[in-house]
């Protein structure tokens, strides 16, 4: 009886031991789950679609699994050897791809380099766009031009408030530039905050006012950044950009006591330097006409909005510039940069409709020229001159300041942020490099910065980051109407035609025996002028002669072979009389 107690008790601890060593057992697999997705954590992608390597068609795309946030989607202007190009866009084929993954696009500022593709992504994909109210009045003008502004989903959002875009929130700081109502962004994302700056300087004495939110970027740096994403535009001047207010001190010293009448060009997107330009005005009792489209457009909105502040009556048409002395009349007009189509070179070139400049003008050119622009500010300013106005530019006085920050700008933002990572955007390659020596003085670690390109994929947690394959990018190009229709190979043949012209050979071929019943005939256009060049011309049709009577022996009666001989040994000879090598265009008509 008494083994039997035992073994009932033997069993009944056995089986409690049991129950015991079960849920440890579960405690443990536990901890090794939770510790596995710890490390399973998912990365968050930044991808650089536009805006590294070059200046302007900025976008950028943060994603975290199902989840993409788009910031800013802008244009670039066609580089010198992009024949007959308007615009450059770019390449939006991931985003297509993914188009089911993007939750919103947030803008920093209203600049074309940021907004100006907007339309263009709308037409192949609609997406909810945030923005402050400047911004988003600029980005309805810009789709109403192109019908979406019915369509199109516009959120305005003050700086200081946070928008969520499914995993992600973005948060607006109010920040500093060229423009009112830029801001700075917080990403928080599941693995950390990525600060992108937008385009920024730190400007202690804004025109309107509305200071750097200093406390907020610091408020971040405390908290934790896991990334940095910062402007290099200026990252090669040491030193601090100058305050936009000092433009108005120069501009002062211009009109007072000025008898002339002052035409003053400057960047359209520029509201604060044409508040400045209004202010003066104001103060020393002339009227204001506005030239150029972009230009009337900008100041409309800005008006619109209370952006720039004007007494009433001061703006007059443009044409009632005549029932106004000079002395009590000012132009704000585009064309600042050279521009072959703008106001400010049509009145260089006595072109323009509405205003005739004279020797009674005094023209302020308010903005340096960008890179690769200078050959043709400098024509401008010469034809002014040649019509005896006075002109004053950049390098006369500093009648112009940056929009963005130089080295020690940076390198405060920088300090307020402390940043894990730091990432250079905005910026040819010898700025983004100029930047990430700057990051280092400030104590970044070599290791944590990264130089990106665009289609460039960065992974990155709160443990790591590491440089991931890339996506498509590149460049689409408008012609007119035409979006992405003109590729290299077009562009390739505009620049051969415009280099050593065209030469068309047309023939009539019998379609049954394949001999020639009329011709060569031979037309050239851009390649020599004929009536002085009988005796080449005279050359070249005889060498085509004598190689289709070689045809008609031989039989050859293919006409894309005949084509290539005529064509190649044609450019030969051209090239061997001539030491040119224009585009050459058999043309074959069948009878």
């Amino acid at each position: 009886m008494e083994e039997i107690i035992n073994s009932v008790n033997r069993k009944g601890q056995l089986e409690k031991t049991k129950r015991d060593y079960k849920p440890r057992r579960k405690r443990v697999n536990q901890t090794r789950t939770t510790e596995q997705v710890k490390f399973k954590k998912s990365k968050l992608k930044i991808i650089p679609l536009g805006g590294l390597l070059e200046i302007g068609k900025n976008i950028t795309v943060f994603e975290y699994e199902d989840d993409i946030v788009l910031v800013d989607c802008g244009l670039a202007f066609p580089e010198d050897d992009m024949l007959g190009i308007d615009l450059v866009i770019p390449d939006l084929s991931y985003l297509e791809k993914n188009r089911e993954k993007i939750r919103g696009l947030v803008i920093t500022h209203g600049h074309e380099d940021h907004i100006g593709a907007i339309p263009y992504l709308l037409k192949q994909f609609n997406v909810p766009i945030y923005g402050t109210k400047l911004t988003i009045g600029l980005i309805e003008h810009k789709l109403e031009e192109h019908k979406l502004l019915r369509s199109t989903k516009l959120k305005v959002v003050n700086p200081g408030q946070t928008v969520t875009l499914g995993s992600m929130k973005v948060e607006f700081i109010r920040i500093t530039h060229s423009i009112p109502d830029a801001c700075s962004l917080a990403i928080h994302t599941p693995v950390g905050i990525v600060v992108h700056t937008g385009d920024f300087k730190i400007d202690y004495t804004p025109i309107d006012g509305e200071m750097i939110d200093f406390g907020k970027l610091a408020a971040l740096g405390n908290k934790g950044v896991l990334a940095l994403m910062s402007d290099s535009t200026n990252a090669e001047r040491k030193g601090y950009t100058m305050s936009e207010s000092t433009v108005g001190e120069v501009l002062d010293k211009l009109f007072i006591n000025c008898t002339k009448r002052i035409v003053v060009a400057t960047f359209s997107s520029n509201v604060h330097r044409v508040q400045q330009i209004v202010n003066s005005a104001v103060k020393y009792g002339r009227k204001i006409a506005v030239c150029g489209r972009s230009m009337i457009n900008m100041i409309e909105t800005a008006r619109k909005f209370g952006y720039i502040k004007v007494p009433d009556n001061v703006f007059i048409d443009i044409d009632m510039i005549k029932s106004y002395p000079d002395e009590k009349l000012t132009i704000i007009t585009t064309g600042s940069q050279g521009e072959t189509m703008s106001a400010l070179t049509r009145m260089a070139a006595g072109e323009h409709r509405k205003v005739q400049i004279t020797p009674n003008d005094l023209i302020i050119i308010s903005a340096n020229p960008i890179p690769g622009n200078e050959n043709s500010v400098s024509k401008v300013i010469d034809d002014l001159m040649k019509i005896g106005a006075e002109v004053v530019y950049n390098a006369l006085e500093d009648i112009h300041v940056s929009g963005h920050a130089c080295q020690e700008e940076q390198k405060l933002m920088i300090s307020l942020v402390r940043p894990k990572y730091f990432i250079p955007v905005h910026g040819e390659y010898r700025q983004l490099i100029a930047h990430s020596e700057t990051a280092k003085m400030v104590g970044i670690d070599p290791e944590n910065i990264f130089i990106m390109t665009n289609g460039r994929v960065l992974e990155l947690n709160e443990y790591e980051a590491k440089l991931a394959g890339t996506v498509p990018v590149g460049k689409i190009m408008v012609d007119g109407l035409g979006v992405g229709d003109v590729g290299n190979i077009v562009l390739r043949d505009r620049q051969r035609l415009s280099q050593d012209g065209l030469i068309i050979i047309v023939l009539t071929m019998d379609s049954r025996t394949g001999t020639v019943v009329a011709g060569p005939d031979v037309l050239s256009r851009g390649f020599v002028y004929v009536r002085e060049s009988e005796n080449l011309m005279d050359d070249i049709k005889q060498l085509l002669r004598a190689r289709i009577d070689k045809f008609e022996e031989k039989h050859i009666t293919d006409w894309t072979t005949i084509k290539t001989i005529l064509r190649e040994e044609l450019r030969d000879y051209i090239y061997k009389k001539t030491k040119r090598d224009p585009m050459i265009l058999p043309i074959i008509m069948e009878v």
